[in-house]
């Protein structure tokens, strides 16, 4: 089938990484994929990431027989945009009719919308209705339902202004069910609302050799990758790391970038065992790292389904992380140690020595948490039920299809 996508295609985050792992394996499945993304007004928004040579795009594919069968290229359309970050996007006056003559040029099966928090968000349903294509939304924003911080209050109003748009989508995918309970009741009818978790590509994202401690020099490798916002609630760990006192032998790695990293740089450096590395675009290099480390760590106030969280576990390492979102019950059962959102840094001051002087518990911890990855967090599993989902819906609504699998 022909889908149109609608995403991300940078600053790097979550919702890129989503938008990039999903038409991939789309196309990998024999799908032709659209890609419409935003992009400021002449550029070409290049990622690396992105690119045929990196082996990324996929333009052939060989069935289990040795028949190839090619592709052509992803079509690409930029919509123009006047500013976007890792959370929002703000689109110009002209891009809706940029999406909409596109989407007529395209005709694709269907519309799968990775929301970008941006306005073009609210007048997706109205476009795809006046053209009598299906609608679907993965609707990523982050939560904590027990409204235990002004964090998670501020993002309960994010699903309260988007519940009444998102009941005009013919589906909305979530990443738990709570999440799904969330919207419910908030009015967005249940058969428009289905289940379908984050997964990760497990015989990529696995345990394996890596040189990361002694390239560090390091007995002990603590890590955090992922956005400096304020939503993560890095402080909290940094402030935990440097009241442990962990020991010359122990260091904290922080991957990523945001706005909060030079005010938390200029706070928290080596002197502390604190080692900051800034965004790793290079996915083998991240791959390493996660290989590398002892302990991933996740404090954030509010969450989706980490895919970073997810990545680690697939990777072997243990992980400590918040029950924020659906990452709580990720790790339930002993695939991770679960934190409450509030009061972390007190947490982590009795976690971190512990993990350190109790290293035996580390691949113990590791193994259940890549167990549980394989079992019902891979990419595989979230693309077949992503299939079921494209073809219920068209279904439902009786719409040929221009090429099925």
């Amino acid at each position: 089938m022909h889908i149109a996508w609608l995403g991300k295609k940078s600053p790097f985050c979550g919702n890129v990484t989503y938008s990039r792992e999903i038409t991939n394996a789309l196309l990998d499945r024999g799908h032709r994929v659209s890609f419409l993304h935003f992009a400021h007004e002449g550029t070409n928004d290049r990622n690396p990431e992105w690119q045929l040579e990196n082996g990324n795009w996929k333009i052939s594919t060989e069935d289990k027989n040795g028949k190839v069968t090619p592709f052509p290229m992803t079509q690409e359309v930029s919509l123009p945009c006047l500013y976007k970050s890792q959370v929002y996007t703000i689109p110009t006056l002209s891009s809706s009719k940029v999406l909409t003559k596109s989407l007529k040029r395209l005709k694709p099966d269907l519309v799968h919308a990775s929301l970008t928090l941006s306005p073009l968000d609210f007048v997706l349903p109205e476009i795809c209705a006046e053209l009598n294509i299906p609608l679907v939304a993965t609707f990523h924003t982050p939560f904590d339902h027990k409204l235990r911080n002004f964090q998670s209050g501020t993002q309960h109003l994010t699903y309260q202004i988007y519940a009444p748009f998102l009941a005009n989508y013919d589906r909305v995918i979530v990443f738990s069910q709570v999440q799904r309970e969330m919207l419910n009741r908030l009015g967005v009818e249940k058969h428009r609302v289905a289940v379908i978790p984050n997964g990760v590509d497990g015989s990529k994202y696995s345990p394996g050799p890596s040189n990361f401690k002694e390239e560090l020099g390091a007995e002990r490798v603590f890590v955090y990758q992922g956005r400096l916002a304020t939503e993560k609630n890095v402080e909290s760990l940094l402030k935990a790391w440097k009241k442990s006192d962990m020991g010359p032998g122990c260091l904290l790695v922080i991957v990523g970038d945001g706005p909060l990293a030079p005010s938390l740089q200029a706070s928290y450096g080596p002197e502390d065992g604190i080692i900051w590395f800034g965004f790793v675009g290079d996915e083998d290099r991240r791959i390493e790292i996660l290989r590398g480390a002892d302990v991933f760590v996740l404090p954030s106030m509010v969450e989706g389904l980490s895919i970073s969280l997810l990545e680690a576990m697939s990777c072997g390492t243990a992980c400590v992380a918040t029950d924020a979102g659906a990452d709580g019950e990720v790790m339930e059962g002993g695939a991770g140690i679960i934190m409450k959102t509030q009061g972390v840094t007190s947490q982590l001051r009795t976690l971190l020595p512990l993990l350190r002087d109790h290293p035996e518990m580390i691949p113990l911890v590791g193994q259940k948490a890549r167990q549980r990855v394989l079992e019902r967090y891979t990419l595989d599993q979230n693309i077949t039920q992503l299939e079921h989902l494209y073809r219920d819906l068209l279904q439902e609504q009786r719409l040929p299809l221009s090429h099925v699998v």
